[in-house]
């Protein structure tokens, strides 16, 4: 799933970490192998992978952009998230203090305080979540996959997710027996336990095993028909991470995934990469023959544009499934320790694959309902 040579790979969220062992964990598994992850930049992971490149070609913004930092963004006490992913825009906050800064191995990682979205993470100079809306991206690249099964999921795994916010929105499901996740840098983790516990509480639960290594490499290695669920967040497509959108990783995990299982990956914004999202869509419904193809979105203010969309595809089972329509409540397990939900519903569940009329001619040809 890689360019056949040494590369530069630089990652950011909507999420990428590995882990450092604390008693939280119940399991950690090291691979040899390290992933280019999640989170919306690149960072510079040099490797090999025998893959060829893919004719799916991301849109121009999305090739030249390339990670930044804090202190880029930084000037007179303000920070603005600044990228050729969305030319001529940047969203701004004043911030009060900087309680982190460091680069780890792959990316240049920083934690912010502000009054407006109270602590925010930082990685490459791209937002990646904050204490005011977090929960609304967890909660639908969550729920709106597990919900949209026509069977309860008993083995689940998370691409990404370090900030263990997927993690706790999956603890709420007392059918599973198996969480696991696939990250790499353990900074993102240790900050997100240290500043974001909210979040990173979801590394609490027994049945979550962490395997730091290349998620993409774990997914390839994967028994045929193991999970139930594979939730991926992505980074955006930069550069050499194009390969996180192209078909050879969603044919692993067509593989690893149980017949009528499903994926549900980050797919960017309708309103800034419609490009993107037409060649994802359509690489989708070659991979998932038989199965469906459907996009839908959540809103997050400090996302660009204020959406951020999901595919979410299912592998052909017994019966039909609509993942428009949700078949089971969001489980209640662990409630007391995770709180309550705060943007998931069944109607929002199916709004949420409600387009506006310029997405659903763009993808018409794609999508299967």
């Amino acid at each position: 799933s890689f360019i056949p040579l040494p590369i530069s790979i630089s990652m950011a969220h909507r999420l990428d970490r590995p882990f450092h062992q604390t008693p939280f964990i119940h399991s950690i598994h090291y691979c040899s192998i390290p992933f280019i992850h999640s989170t919306p930049f690149i960072h510079s992971i040099p490797f090999i992978h025998s893959i060829p490149f893919r004719s799916y070609r991301m849109a121009s913004n999305a090739q030249d952009a390339v990670p930044g930092t804090l202190q880029q963004g930084l000037k007179d006490g303000w920070f603005t998230e600044l990228s050729s992913m969305w030319p001529g825009q940047g969203m701004s906050f004043k911030v009060n203090e900087v309680v982190h800064t460091d680069r780890s191995d792959f990316q240049d990682v920083a934690i912010v305080k502000t009054d407006a979205f109270g602590t925010v993470l930082i990685l490459d100079g791209v937002i990646q979540c904050t204490d005011r809306d977090e929960f609304s991206y967890q909660e639908m690249i969550t729920h709106l996959p597990v919900c949209a099964l026509p069977h309860a999921p008993k083995k689940a795994l998370v691409v990404g997710g370090g900030d263990g916010g997927v993690l706790r929105e999956l603890s709420r499901y007392e059918s599973l027996e198996e969480i696991h996740i696939a990250e790499i840098d353990g900074m993102v983790i240790d900050v997100s336990k240290k500043y974001f516990p909210q979040m990173a509480v979801g590394f609490s639960d027994p049945r979550v095993s962490v395997h730091v290594c290349d998620g993409i490499k774990f997914v390839q290695d994967a028994a045929e028909n193991t999970y139930d669920v594979i939730i991926v967040d992505s980074s955006d497509p930069v550069g050499p991470a194009e390969v996180l959108f192209q078909e050879p990783f969603f044919q692993y995990m067509h593989r690893a995934l149980k017949p009528g299982g499903i994926v549900c990956t980050q797919a960017e914004s309708q309103w800034y990469h419609m490009e993107i999202i037409k060649s994802l869509a359509a690489m989708c419904k070659k991979v998932f023959v038989g199965g469906t193809v459907q996009y839908g979105y959540t809103t997050i203010p400090t996302y660009p544009s204020g959406q951020i969309g999901f595919m979410v595809c299912t592998k052909k089972g017994d019966v039909d499934n609509d993942p428009r329509v949700s078949k089971r409540d969001v489980g209640a397990a662990n409630a007391g320790a995770l709180g309550p939900l705060k943007y998931y519903n069944r109607e929002l569940h199916a709004a949420a694959f409600t387009l506006p009329t310029f997405a659903r001619d763009a993808l018409k040809g794609s999508l299967s309902f």
